[in-house]
């Protein structure tokens, strides 16, 4: 089986083309430097000469703050792009792999997110990637959209590296209390895609199991890690407030039901902080 990653250089990419070579594929890793996906024309003759059965479309814009007064780029990248893929997948008879968010949703729910759930993005980073869910939908044959939440991975910067950088520093760390989510490895997350190909094409969420609130996640970080710092808990309105920039707004319960079986959140971060502690023993 010949697979197509784009964004195969970025955080998610980076762990998911190996666990996708392990099991036997043959992995095309594309990034913007060989494969622009924004140009139709050479995207399709690069996919028509390469012949992947599969295209895992990673790339995307995920700046969910720089997406407020960058939105043509966004929807560029999230939307257009994705649109460009679903139009190919569907000449080239592929199937297409599509990640997208838990920010295609409003939070106004107090239980977990279904597939079927109706978006309503709040931000324009949840909009781009909802309008590419779209695209994919109505331009595509044969996909799977694959949401998820709350990404980290040891190939990006991530919350779980701010916090243990900003703990270990001794400073003071407000951390927002009011918003509620599932915090997912990308590991888990590329485990959880590989697991879709034995399922009907739709739409699937795939995300860290259980909830809790980024002070939470901050403060097992913290725990996990035997650090004492001078963590506090702040409104979303308030951490807003101290910014001096664009904050789009993000959903205040964004959960989702899985559609695979996937680890709890914080036993994927213990094993994401002892992988670290080994590659730097390295």
């Amino acid at each position: 089986m010949k697979v197509l990653v784009t964004g195969a250089k970025g955080m998610l990419g980076q762990d998911l083309c190996p666990i996708f070579e392990d099991a036997g594929m043959f992995v095309i890793e594309t990034d913007v430097e060989n494969l622009d996906i924004t140009d139709f024309k050479a995207a399709e003759n690069f996919i028509t000469n390469t012949k992947p059965q599969i295209i895992v479309h990673l790339a995307a814009y995920t700046n969910v703050d720089g997406a407020e007064t960058g939105r043509e780029k966004a929807d560029l990248i999230n939307h257009k792009a994705a649109e460009n893929l679903a139009r190919i997948s569907k000449k080239t008879g592929a199937i297409l792999i599509y990640v997208s968010t838990d920010y295609v949703f409003d939070g106004t729910k107090t239980e977990p997110y279904l597939p079927n759930d109706p978006v309503n993005p709040l931000s324009v980073y949840g909009k781009t990637k909802a309008l590419g869910e779209t695209a994919v939908i109505e331009n595509a044959e044969k996909y799977y959209i694959a949401r998820t939440s709350w990404l980290y991975g040891i190939n990006g910067k991530n919350f779980i590296e701010t916090m243990l950088k900003l703990g270990k520093a001794g400073k003071e760390i407000k951390v927002v209390n009011d918003q509620t989510g599932s915090p997912t490895y990308t590991v888990d997350l590329a485990l959880g895609i590989l697991k879709l190909l034995n399922k009907p094409f739709g739409i699937y969420h795939i995300s860290g199991e259980g909830e809790t609130t980024w002070y939470d996640f901050a403060n097992e970080i913290f725990t996990q890690e035997d650090i004492k710092a001078d963590l506090a808990p702040v409104s979303t309105e308030e951490y807003t407030k101290g910014q001096n920039k664009v904050v789009a707004i993000r959903p205040k319960y964004s959960t989702l039901q899985n559609s695979v079986p996937m680890r709890h959140w914080k036993e994927a971060l213990q094993s994401y902080l002892e992988y670290r502690k080994s590659l730097q023993a390295e």
